[in-house]
């Protein structure tokens, strides 16, 4: 996410530094971050004895613009303190001099390099006093900042509250060009605590707003934000367009977040639509360790699906390594949702004498964090489960559960799925399937559905648990009683059907 330098509303004016510190602020809102931060660097060192509190506001922004291009040593260089000049702490050291006027800014730089450590204690220690001394009266810059410093620690309450009160502070005072921003932010910790609503209503709002300002920056980050709501919310085609708009400035401008963002949605959207293999496949670099990994600091969002795709689609012995990796950010704490996530991935790789187990020790952690979409899952995943171990009474008790959460959220693609789930473990979720699907049974309607949507005979047998012999008779039948010859006919006839 952005963030913007004080006094880089000034106008330009013949001094370099401040040339430069207003190019580089454009460009971080519209234009490559890697210019950006490169101008935004040159006017922090010109600024640095002339003007410190600019100067730190450009190596902010710098730091901003090194997030959001995925570069992560760029990151940490930036946010590297040399030695105090006031008090005398070493290089990388918080000042040890009580009243030390670099004291604030020494604890703001470790501390966010501790959460590129992954050393939470420490951060949290270091930057947790910045979110203690916030007050609703602050300047909405102040605020916005506070809201960072809370998304990197994972308190997601605590983020949202100080960010609408920073939104609130900008609307007060008309400061227009924070605000894309500034909703960016809020979108994204309202989709990170499972406010989907929320979340899609402040990406809009923010959308339109960052068009007029031709800020196409922030159109992409929220864009990304909106497309992953979408995902859940929508329809694959509906989030593949998104999320190829993003990916349109994203590549342009170097945007390392929004593109991992967009691509994420995609995946999600995948796995709620059946198409196992594609998910695992898309979500594979943006996971993995390694150069190509999409972002060094959201990989592990993203790791609860590429392990359910990956199982789902036959590749579990690629889920193993990335769920040991998941468990050790899942221990650092900055993340509520984490400790259920990762007894359901390993809940749906573990032997059916432990999933169990698993699977209810991630129920009793969800009923202690934020995000009913993730609660859902869970329940969806078990009763999936329990229904291939033919226990359908107690599989329909979890289906149930999972239909009416995903309801509840928003999230109609996954609904539609528990609800297939539901009706193949004996249970209607409502009238039933009328019109032209109306003479099927359950699993030759979820089958014609996911053909229909594209998915692949593999893809389906995965998903449904059973041989890809079976799909076939199943959809030589759903063929003969539709009167459809290929799958492109089946498309066409559900689509038309469902208009």
């Amino acid at each position: 996410m952005n963030d913007e330098p004080r006094g880089a509303s000034s106008a330009r004016t013949a001094d370099p530094a401040r040339t430069a510190l207003t190019h580089g602020s454009e460009l971080l809102r519209d234009g490559p971050v890697a210019d950006a931060c490169a101008a935004l660097l040159t006017a922090a060192a010109e600024l640095r004895d002339s003007d410190p509190p600019s100067a730190r506001g450009a190596l902010v922004a710098a730091a901003s613009a090194a997030w959001a291009a995925g570069d992560r040593e760029g990151y940490r260089r930036i946010l590297e303190p040399g030695p105090c000049p006031v008090c005398g702490a070493a290089s990388g050291r918080t000042c040890g001099a009580g009243g030390c006027p670099d004291a604030d800014w020494r604890a703001r730089c470790i501390g966010m390099q501790a959460v590129m450590d992954a050393d939470f204690r420490r951060a949290a220690a270091l930057l947790g006093p910045r979110l203690h001394r916030i007050t609703p009266r602050a300047q909405a810059h102040e605020l916005r900042d506070a809201g960072g410093v809370a998304l990197l620690l994972g308190r997601l309450p605590t983020a949202r509250r100080v960010l609408g009160l920073a939104l609130a502070s900008a609307r007060s005072t008309r400061t227009q060009v924070e605000l894309p921003d500034i909703l960016a932010h809020l979108a994204y910790a309202e989709l990170r605590e499972g406010r989907h609503h929320q979340a899609r209503a402040h990406a809009e709002e923010g959308i339109a707003l960052a068009r007029r300002l031709g800020q196409r920056n922030a159109v992409a980050e929220l864009s990304a934000v909106r497309a992953l709501v979408v995902s859940i919310a929508g329809d694959l085609s509906a989030v593949r367009e998104q999320a190829d708009e993003v990916m349109a400035v994203a590549q342009a401008h170097g945007l390392a977040q929004a593109a991992f963002l967009a691509q994420w949605a995609q995946a999600r959207a995948e796995l709620g639509s059946g198409q196992v293999a594609r998910a695992a496949a898309r979500l594979a670099p943006l996971v993995q360790p390694g150069a190509r990994q999409g972002h060094f600091g959201l990989w592990f969002l993203a790791v609860p699906c590429f392990v359910e795709a990956c199982v789902l689609s036959d590749r579990a012995v690629d889920a193993t390594e990335m769920i040991d990796l998941f468990a050790v950010w899942a221990e650092l704490g900055a993340d509520p949702q984490a400790p259920a996530q990762l007894a359901r991935c390993r809940a749906l790789v573990a032997p059916a004498e432990r999933s169990e187990g698993l699977y209810r020790a991630a129920l009793a952690h969800h009923e202690g964090a934020p995000g009913p979409f993730e609660h859902a899952r869970t329940h969806l995943a078990f009763g999936m489960w329990l229904r291939r171990r033919r226990r359908p009474t107690e599989a329909r008790t979890q289906l149930r559960d999972a239909f009416m959460g995903f309801e509840r959220c928003g999230a109609a693609m996954w609904a539609a799925r528990a609800g297939a789930e539901l009706r193949a473990a004996g249970e209607t979720t409502g009238a039933g399937e009328s019109g032209v699907l109306s003479s099927l049974t359950p699993q030759q309607v979820r089958i014609a559905r996911d053909v229909a949507s594209g998915a692949t005979n593999r893809e389906i047998a995965a998903e449904l648990s059973i041989s890809i012999r079976t799909v076939e008779y199943h959809l030589r039948n759903v063929f003969a009683q539709l009167g459809v010859r290929s799958r492109t006919g089946l498309a066409h006839l559900l689509a038309n059907a469902d208009r």
